[in-house]
């Protein structure tokens, strides 16, 4: 049983760290925003990076929880 909640939980982590890596640069742009009243530029540069960080380390971690359900049920990998 419990090698069937494990691949959830894992897309559940993927889930939250996606949330997290986007909610954290544009958190850290606004404040960045506020200190040099800069507008929102660095709000729009953090949301960009949060994505970018999201989008890198969620294929990362996808891969490994795919890869993880993969083992053990003869399953190649490409």
């Amino acid at each position: 049983m419990l090698t069937k909640i494990q691949p959830a939980l894992g897309l559940l982590g993927i889930g939250w760290y996606f949330a997290l890596s986007i909610i954290g640069g544009v958190i850290l742009g606004l404040l960045v925003d506020g200190w040099l009243e800069t507008g929102k530029l660095f709000t729009v540069l953090g949301l960009f990076l949060g994505l970018a960080v999201a989008f890198w380390g969620g294929y990362k971690l996808l891969m490994r929880v795919i890869s993880n359900g993969n083992q053990g049920k003869g399953i190649d990998e490409a």
